[in-house]
């Protein structure tokens, strides 16, 4: 038997799979990219930034944590620290050219059947076939613009070309989590003044979690921000409507006031799982992530994985690239297990002694003493 598996999406995660089937010898294959290879982040926001930090330690076990193979890293390669979409994008370019990966560009998957033990996904090709497919598209594509009433009268961050183009002004970001707070510190920055509506309490509970709270590199660019007087943080407050007229907007939020505001607001609500594509194929939790086998494969959809930013395990939260990674080796461990594949065994020994294959989930419970 020699079944062909498909990987969806050329981001972070189908890339890090591609390069991980190919050190394991596995040729029957393929990548399909609807746009190119590492698009989404071609379209961040110009000013914005990785949160997580990339720095060269594999000499002394320490993996790039933008890495998404053991051998590589964006630091020594780009020889930055702060990586701004397009230098990922770049990254994960030059990486499906050294490894040669099988990668299909402009091939856009419109639906995902089972028929029998095989997949069939409708593309504007026409139809591939699959023994297994391994959803692979990331968040990016797919903001949350209708988060309550009226909020398509927003203009979602996701949408943002650079913080320089908008007049300057007075304006709402609706959200205080990573998005949020990255716009208000890039608005402040060009001379705004902004308000940020945020449902979070920045100085509650800390939490050592970066999926659960604000970065360092946040906070840091938040106290050059509060220092200039022009940034406002109104928190345990949700806006429930926005309202347009020839006023301007007028927000109307969870503590009974309303706000009027001229620029249009921002909408920083973060996005939704890329895997919604194929919403029937999975189960859903109330988390709004797929629920997931312990190999990270569809609970109703036997051959079925998810990787990538999506994936979720009770607690633990794989939101991160230096986290996601660690799943990579468990689907295909299961793949070449399931199918008998003719594999590379060292290769998974590679991966977990540089902490890309993780098993125990236990061990994600983040805790800080200080």
């Amino acid at each position: 038997m020699n079944p062909f598996i498909l990987i969806i999406g050329a981001g972070p995660a189908g890339i890090g799979m591609g390069i991980l089937f190919k050190q394991l010898g596995i040729k029957n294959f393929g990548i399909l990219e609807r746009d190119r290879i590492g698009s989404s982040f071609m379209q961040w926001p110009k000013e914005m930034r990785f949160i997580t930090p990339s720095f060269t330690g594999q000499g002394f076990g320490a993996l790039d944590l933008n890495a998404v193979s053991p051998t590589t890293s964006p630091a020594f390669t780009l020889r930055k620290e702060r990586l701004s979409g397009e230098d990922y994008a770049l990254y994960l370019d030059l990486l499906a050219e050294h490894y040669d990966l099988p990668i299909r560009e402009e091939v856009n998957v419109t639906s995902v059947e089972k028929r029998g033990d095989r997949f069939v996904l409708k593309t504007n090709e026409g139809d591939y076939e699959a023994d297994a497919v391994i959803w692979a598209t990331g968040e990016f594509q797919f903001p949350n613009v209708r988060p309550f009433p009226g909020a398509e009268h927003a203009l979602h961050n996701r949408y943002i070309d650079s913080w320089r183009n908008l007049e300057k002004g007075h304006y709402v970001v609706i959200g205080g989590y990573e998005s949020g707070m990255d716009a208000a510190v890039n608005l402040v920055a060009y001379g705004n003044e902004v308000t940020v509506i945020s449902a979070q309490e920045r100085n509650g509970k800390k939490e050592a979690d970066p999926s659960l709270s604000l970065a360092p590199y946040t906070w840091e660019r938040l106290r050059i921000a509060e220092r200039t007087k022009r940034l406002t943080v109104i928190e345990k407050t949700k806006v429930e409507k926005i309202y347009k007229d020839n006023n301007g907007y007028t927000l109307f939020l969870s503590n009974g006031k309303q706000m009027l505001t001229q620029p249009q607001p921002i909408l920083a609500t973060g996005f939704r799982s890329g895997a919604e594509q194929i919403r029937s194929l999975f189960e859903w939790g109330e988390n709004g992530k797929p629920k997931l086998t312990v190999h990270d494969e569809s609970t109703i959809t036997p051959n079925l994985f998810l990787i990538g930013p999506s994936v979720a395990h009770d607690q633990a939260i794989f939101c991160f690239i230096y986290k996601f990674r660690q799943r990579f080796a468990v689907v295909a461990k299961q793949l070449v297990d399931r199918f008998r594949l003719s594999h590379d065994e060292e290769i998974f020994t590679h991966y977990a002694n540089n902490q890309m294959y993780l098993t125990d989930l236990s061990c994600c419970e983040v805790k800080c003493e200080c």
